[in-house]
C-alpha cells in the first residue's frame, strides 16, 4: 500500500481489498448484510471468537456453578490479570501494570482517588474542555469530596479551534499549582492524538503526575505507556477491542506506584492467596490488581478472550498501518467526490496525529447521519455538528469506504437530508 497514490475508481478499492494483509479476519465478524458499518469508534461488531468465549464462560457457570472461580478452561478468581497480561502489549505496559476491571469512570475515580494528593498551592487537576463529559464530572467530584471547589481547583486548556489541544498550550498550563493531569490519548471528536511520552515528560519535569484516558486509542493505535513513564490510564474495550456493549474496563499502574494504597479500597485489591482470609485489615495485591474494587462482571468480561486472540494474530502493528492507510484513502475520496457539498474534514491530517477516526463537520450532520443510516451506513453523529466515520482495519474494507462516500454524495446531491430534522437521537 502506497499512500501517496491516489486513484478515485471503484477499481481500485477493489485492488485495495485484493492486496490487503489483514483481509481474512472480516471473516471472523458478524456483518449484517447490506449495511456498512462506520461507528466501531463507539460500539466494535462481535466477532465469532468473541461470541464463543462468552458462550464458554456461560457454560462454566452451568457445569461449575460456583467452583468456576477456580476450574474449567478460563477460572474466574484470576481472569482479570490474565486478561490483563494479554492488553499489555497494546499499551506498552507490563503485564503486571494492567487489570481488566470496573468501567472508565469507576476507574477514572479509582486512580483519581488514588494519586490526587492536593497539598498546600499544589491542589489543581489540570484537563482538557474537549475532553469526553464523563471525565470532566468524575474529576469535579473527585474535588469535591476534598471540599474544594470545582471552579477553582478544574483547570481546563482552551482550544484554538474546537477541535484540537495543541501541546504547548497544555505544557504551558503545567503550573506550580497543578498537582495531577488527566488527558484523553486521543480526542473523541476530532480524533487528534495528543503526544502522551513528551506531555508526561514535561509533566514530571514539574513533579506532576499524569494519567490518559485511552477509550478512543486502545486498539487503533500504539502505545509504550512503560517506556514513557506514564503515571496511570484508564480505558474501556468496547471500541476498537470488540468486547460488547458495556462491557468491562481496563486500567494500567506504572510499576513505580506498586504499593500505592488505593484511594476506593474493595476486597478483589486483595493479594490473591490472601482474599478469603476474611480480614478486616486489606492486604493488596503487589500489582495493579491491587486497585481493582469489586467482584469482575465475568459474563462481561468473557468476550474479551476472543477478541484479544484476534489482535494477537493480527498484530497492532499491522492494524495501525491499514487503519491509517484507510482514513487517509477516505478522506482523498471525501475532498475528490464531496468537495463541493459543504464539508470540513476536521481531524488532523497528519498520520502521527490521527487516531482511527474521521470528523466530518457540515451545518446540516445530525440530518445527514439520518439519511445515511436509511442508506445503510452506519455513522456517529457528535453535537453540535460532527459526523464521525471509522473505518476499522479488522472488518471494514475499502470497497465499503469507497460506496460509503458515494452514498454520502449521493444523499447531498438529492437533498435526501432534508427529510428528517436537524437534531440528535435520543442515543447519538
Amino acid at each position: 500500500m502506497d499512500d501517496h497514490n491516489f486513484d478515485a475508481s471503484f477499481e481500485y478499492a477493489r485492488q485495495l481489498d485484493k492486496h490487503d494483509s489483514l483481509a481474512a479476519f472480516r471473516n471472523e465478524f458478524y456483518m449484517k448484510e447490506g449495511t456498512i458499518y462506520l461507528d466501531g469508534n463507539s460500539l466494535g461488531l462481535l466477532s465469532k471468537r468473541a461470541e464463543q468465549s462468552l458462550l464458554e464462560l456461560l457454560d462454566s457457570w452451568k457445569q461449575f456453578g460456583i467452583n468456576g472461580w477456580t476450574e474449567g478452561k478460563y477460572p474466574w478468581f484470576d481472569l482479570s490479570e490474565r486478561l490483563g497480561d494479554s492488553i499489555a502489549p497494546l499499551i506498552g505496559a507490563l503485564s503486571e501494570e494492567v487489570i481488566v476491571s470496573g468501567s472508565t469512570t469507576t476507574n477514572l475515580h479509582q486512580m483519581v482517588a488514588t494519586f490526587y494528593e492536593p497539598k498546600g498551592k499544589k491542589a489543581k487537576i489540570l484537563a482538557d474542555e474537549l475532553t469526553f463529559p464523563s471525565d470532566i464530572y468524575a474529576l469535579q467530584s473527585q474535588i469535591k469530596l476534598r471540599g474544594l471547589d470545582p471552579d477553582d481547583h478544574l483547570v481546563r486548556v482552551k482550544s484554538q479551534d474546537g477541535l484540537i489541544i495543541e501541546e504547548d498550550d497544555i505544557i504551558e498550563a503545567l503550573t506550580d499549582d497543578i498537582a495531577l493531569v488527566v488527558l484523553p490519548s486521543v480526542l473523541y471528536r476530532s480524533g487528534q492524538i495528543l503526544d502522551m511520552k513528551r506531555l508526561t515528560e514535561e509533566a514530571h519535569k514539574r513533579g506532576i503526575l499524569i494519567g490518559f484516558d485511552l477509550c478512543h486509542s486502545i486498539g487503533a493505535i500504539t502505545h509504550e505507556l512503560h517506556e514513557w513513564d506514564v503515571d496511570f490510564a484508564v480505558w474501556c474495550n468496547y471500541k476498537y477491542l470488540n468486547s460488547g456493549p458495556g462491557s468491562v474496563g481496563g486500567l494500567y499502574v506504572n510499576k513505580k506506584h506498586f504499593g500505592k494504597s488505593s484511594g476506593l479500597a474493595g476486597w478483589f485489591g486483595s493479594r490473591k492467596d490472601k482474599q478469603f482470609d476474611m480480614e478486616h485489615t486489606l492486604t493488596p495485591a503487589e500489582n495493579a490488581g491491587a486497585y481493582q474494587i469489586g467482584t469482575p462482571h465475568i459474563l462481561s468480561v468473557a468476550p474479551l478472550i476472543g477478541s484479544l486472540a484476534i489482535f494477537k494474530e493480527a498484530g497492532m502493528e499491522n492494524i495501525r498501518k491499514k487503519s491509517l492507510h484507510m482514513t487517509r484513502y477516505m478522506m482523498d475520496l471525501i475532498a475528490y467526490y464531496l468537495k463541493d457539498q459543504g464539508f470540513t474534514i476536521g481531524n488532523p491530517m497528519d498520520d502521527y496525529r490521527r487516531g482511527g477516526h474521521i470528523y466530518l463537520e457540515h451545518k446540516e450532520a445530525a440530518r445527514i447521519c439520518k439519511a445515511l443510516k436509511v442508506n445503510g451506513v452506519i455513522p456517529d453523529f457528535r453535537t453540535p455538528n460532527g459526523i464521525r466515520l471509522a473505518p476499522v482495519a479488522l472488518y471494514n474494507t475499502y470497497e465499503e469506504v469507497w460506496n460509503s462516500v458515494q452514498i454520502l454524495n449521493q444523499i447531498m446531491r438529492e437533498e435526501q437530508y432534508k427529510q428528517f430534522e436537524n437534531k440528535r437521537e435520543v442515543v447519538a
